[in-house]
């Protein structure tokens, strides 16, 4: 299993995988926006608990990833730590080395992000035992647009994402 450390999310490190939103009075605001193919934006809020992931000593198991081609998606971690595994949309996860590729950052409450297009993600799953609730805004649609990216079947591994 390979094993990867979450960092602090920051704007230039989050980049390759969509952008974090800015304060409105800040004169970048508004050059990236939100993209929903099908028209159908949709805000809710989502919970993941501990109990959803395999858990080893040291942290927790990101057995696959997912992605959506069709649409942006907004994240806001409400009430606890969690952490976030992504890839950028063109990784191949059967091509060699791949999971290598894979980051990991960790949330603190009321961070925000935005994953681009068919960014390859994971989570957010919380540090501790407590759900973590999620402000979210993506598709409608996303069971229909729902990729599933295997590890162990596409790169033989699965990865460690390290918690403590």
């Amino acid at each position: 299993m390979t094993s990867i450390t979450p960092e602090p999310l920051t704007a230039a490190a989050w980049a390759p995988f969509g952008w974090l939103p800015v304060a409105d009075t800040d004169p970048t605001d508004g050059r990236r926006t939100l993209h929903y193919e099908w028209a159908d934006p949709h805000l809710n809020v989502i919970a993941h608990t501990a109990d959803e992931v395999e858990h080893t000593e040291r942290g927790l198991v990101c057995a696959g990833l997912y992605r959506h081609a069709t649409h942006t998606q907004a994240l806001m971690p409400i009430n606890c730590d969690a952490v976030l595994a992504v890839a950028t949309p063109d990784t191949d996860f059967a091509g060699p080395g791949a999971v290598d590729s894979v980051r990991a950052f960790r949330l603190a409450p009321l961070d925000v992000l935005v994953l681009e297009r068919s960014t390859w993600h994971w989570g957010p799953f919380p540090l501790g035992p407590q759900p973590v609730r999620l402000l979210n805004v993506q598709g409608r649609g996303y069971a229909e647009d729902n990729e599933y990216a295997d590890l162990a079947v596409l790169s033989g591994t699965a990865l460690e994402v390290v918690t403590i």
